[in-house]
């Protein structure tokens, strides 16, 4: 299929965040909507400011649309919803599975569920294409790419640590919940995100929206990330292109994106952490320059032109 237009993309609205940094992709994209608005099945929703490619498929007129790619996103549309919403022949156009998680079953023993040799799988860290066993399926890692919705700058000002986590009180371990509430024992913090204010009485504020968020973590000095166990968290990278110095657990793709004393701190230690926490409390102006630094790394790494030149990259190389 070799085209000079802009590619027909059929998908679903599993991460906010994440489908508006890809719709930056000069591509039409086609959400899946239903009436309801129900979970994967937003459409445009929410404050995100979405581009003119951005399109709404009604769930009950897809197999009448036109397509030339078939992006999925979460297992629910792989295993079921396809063979309801698809025609037999959409079914059969180049299809990209974008695999958004490390395995949850068991970190290193977890076939992945797309197993067909004509399917891009695509990981968005180094670390969860290493624990998934991907099988007969072709894969490749895309990173994440971030495009700060508001040109915030890091201040500082608040001498406490800011954490993002969507519905913590309800996701437990994996998440971080008694990590945080050690961790806030021991250094002032505030949480955000969706559910936060169900811990109202622990640092929780409630949500805050996406334009807002980068904004709003500017005044904090430092960003804390408790969870154990995920994929790289856009919220961190976000961030850090504010220009907040991370602090967090040293497991998953975080290991490989800070480095103590130069862009931020991370530890498996909690005691660690509580003092590198403290560090920063008491010395501003040293977390004014691992917070530059962190900037640097996300700009470098984590820049919205190299993200978009890698997925042109996969959507040309599945068509082709």
């Amino acid at each position: 299929m070799h085209t000079s237009r802009p590619l027909r993309i059929l998908t679903w609205h599993v991460h906010g965040n994440y489908l508006y940094y890809l719709t930056q992709v000069p591509h039409e994209f086609y959400l899946v909507v239903d009436d309801e608005r129900s979970v994967h099945h937003t459409g445009r929703s929410g404050t995100l400011p979405w581009g003119d490619n951005v399109h709404e498929a009604p769930v009950d007129r897809v197999r009448d649309m036109s397509f030339d790619v078939i992006l999925f996103q979460s297992k629910d549309a792989w295993a079921e919803e396809q063979h309801r919403i698809l025609s037999a022949a959409q079914r059969r156009l180049p299809r990209i599975y974008l695999e958004h998680d490390p395995p949850q079953e068991h970190p290193t023993g977890t076939r992945h569920w797309v197993q067909d040799p004509n399917v891009l799988l695509v990981h968005c860290t180094p670390f969860n294409a290493l624990m998934w066993d991907s099988g007969t399926t072709p894969t490749r890692v895309i990173e994440h790419g971030v495009k700060l919705m508001s040109e915030a700058r890091y201040r500082g000002t608040k001498a406490e640590g800011i954490v993002v986590v969507n519905n913590l009180a309800k996701r437990g371990r994996r998440l971080g919940l008694d990590v945080y509430r050690q961790m806030r024992r021991e250094v002032p913090l505030a949480l955000v995100g969706m559910g936060a204010d169900e811990l109202a009485g622990e640092g929780g504020l409630g949500e805050v929206e996406n334009r807002r968020l980068a904004e709003f973590v500017a005044d904090y000095r430092f960003f804390f990330n408790p969870i154990r166990y995920t994929s790289l968290g856009l919220a961190i990278i976000e961030a850090m292109m504010v220009g907040l110095p991370v602090v967090g657990l040293a497991t998953t793709e975080l290991a490989t994106v800070i480095r103590n004393g130069e862009n931020g701190f991370v530890d498996t230690r909690l005691d660690r952490l509580a003092e590198a926490m403290k560090h920063l409390l008491a010395h501003p102006e040293e977390a004014r320059r691992l917070g530059e630094a962190a900037r640097r790394t996300a700009v470098e790494r984590f820049g919205i032109e190299r993200f978009v030149r890698d997925w042109m990259d996969a959507f040309a190389l599945v068509t082709s």
